[in-house]
């Protein structure tokens, strides 16, 4: 018999590192059934050690139950005739007599002319193959039907694995997306999930979900956004939209100390809801302003006064500059030709930088351009929008953008036009600003045409 070589001894070396080294519990057989290899996950699953094991013929008796020998030997032994991998599950024995039961992959072990000359036995406990199956199911479900966008993003923060859901949010395809910057995507909120991304990989997932309010981008001209069926349908660039957005940390399994693989994004559109939720918040407060208003104008000494009264309680929250014109000369019917002119009677917020002027007591009108909105406004009766880019121009304190103006209608006459104002800072009057602006109005002209009968009365 020739003794083992250097470089034999050194083979068997590597493969019992190899075989000592998995993570599965693994047993090999010859071809008559004998036990020829057991890896130390073996051992630690059933508690029989190598020695102990190899070189036993079969499971029976110590691994198998003695009745259930014969099955289980047959089905792992046919392993060996047939093509490819077999998959069962057994009732095996550990050495303190308990049962546990296994997942087994078995196959044949080909000799060196090619032909059958054992079988592998690849076997961990059926509770663990389970719930890796489950992981993996799960994880398959997330990236193809999950009713929500979930994106996996690397520690360079850039998506590594998209879901047709977060591809249709974002407007692109999925292998678009990947390995792309965030700020190529979003236009807004860009620099809030990239926090959110970074405080979670630093410090692990936060307690409960966060709303990020972002705006998609509009896809660049290759092409990206006919690449994500339905993409039209699930983004609109440059509409903002309110993600409902949970953080998870990926960390390495493999590893003794954890190592941040990236961050699974998971989010849901909620803009509808959210901007519900503050359209009710915003209708409560004005109503509550428009209460207030009315109690303490109730309280002034005259209608004038509370008609002021009622623009300071209008500006909270909704303009930050109001301008009171009336109509030169009283109340103008409205089928009135003589051209209209404005006078203004007061200004508020008054004396703060961008404010307008206080009321002028001379009574001359205000020079406001032809086509003027607040013009246009008391002509036609009715409520005019715009979005002023400079202002001064027309008559208005410099820091305008956008304007709102109403008229002022009191018993089927225009008695002059109330001018909201608002700055760069904040965005245009909306529909519903409208209806709030208009329900001010009325309270305004009422009391302006109240002071006017009286001054009649008096007269």
């Amino acid at each position: 018999m020739t003794a083992p070589t250097g470089e034999d001894q050194c083979g068997d070396r590597l493969l019992a590192a190899l075989l000592n080294g998995m993570d599965a519990a693994l047993c090999a057989f010859d071809a008559d059934g004998v036990v020829t290899h057991w890896n130390r996950e073996a051992e630690r699953v059933l508690g029989w050690s190598a020695a102990e094991a190899v070189g036993r013929r079969g499971l029976a008796g110590w691994a198998v139950r003695p009745a259930d020998a014969a099955g289980t030997e047959a089905r792992l032994m046919a392993a060996m005739h047939a093509p490819g991998r077999r998959v069962h599950d057994f009732a095996l024995l550990t050495k303190d007599g308990g049962r546990v039961l296994v997942r087994t992959q078995s196959a044949a072990v080909p000799g060196p002319d090619g032909r059958p000359a054992g079988v592998y036995l690849a076997f961990g406990p059926a509770d663990a193959q389970t719930d890796l199956e489950r992981s993996l199911a799960l994880s398959e479900a997330l990236f193809s039907d999950a009713p929500w966008g979930v994106v996996l993003v690397d520690a360079d923060l850039r998506p590594a694995v998209v879901n047709a859901h977060a591809a249709r949010a974002l407007g692109r395809g999925r292998a678009a997306l990947l390995g792309r910057p965030l700020g190529e995507m979003l236009t807004e909120g860009v620099r809030e999930v990239e926090a959110a991304l970074t405080h979670v990989l630093a410090q692990g997932a936060p307690p409960a979900p966060a709303d990020l309010w972002v705006t998609v981008a509009a896809p660049a001209a290759s092409g990206d956004a006919a690449a994500a069926p339905g993409a039209a349908s699930g983004a609109v660039p440059g509409e903002r939209r309110c993600w409902r957005s949970g953080f998870v940390r990926l960390a390495s399994p493999l590893t003794e100390e954890p190592t941040p693989l990236g961050v699974g994004w998971l989010f849901q559109d909620v803009t509808e809801a959210r901007t519900t939720e503050q359209d009710a918040a915003v209708t409560r407060f004005r109503a509550a302003q428009l209460h207030r208003a009315s109690r303490a104008a109730a309280e002034c000494d005259s209608p004038a006064e509370a008609a002021a009264v009622h623009l300071d309680f209008a500006l909270a929250g909704f303009a930050d500059h109001a301008l009171l014109d009336r109509a030169a000369g009283g109340a103008v019917p409205d089928d009135e030709e003589t051209p209209l002119r404005l006078v203004r009677t007061a200004t508020t917020p008054f004396g703060t930088p961008g404010g307008g002027d206080g009321a002028d007591r001379s009574g001359l009108p205000v020079p406001y351009p032809s086509g003027h909105p607040a013009l246009r406004c008391a002509e036609r009766a009715g409520t005019v929008r715009v979005s002023a880019a400079a202002g001064f121009t027309r008559q208005w304190p410099q820091d305008a953008a956008h304007a709102l103006c109403v008229p002022l209608r009191s018993r089927g006459r225009t008695l002059g036009v109330v001018t909201f104002l608002r700055g760069p800072a904040r965005g245009p009057f909306g529909r519903h600003d409208v209806a709030h602006g208009e329900e001010v109005a009325g309270r305004v002209a009422a009391a302006l045409d109240l002071e006017a009968a009286l001054e009649d009365t008096a007269g």
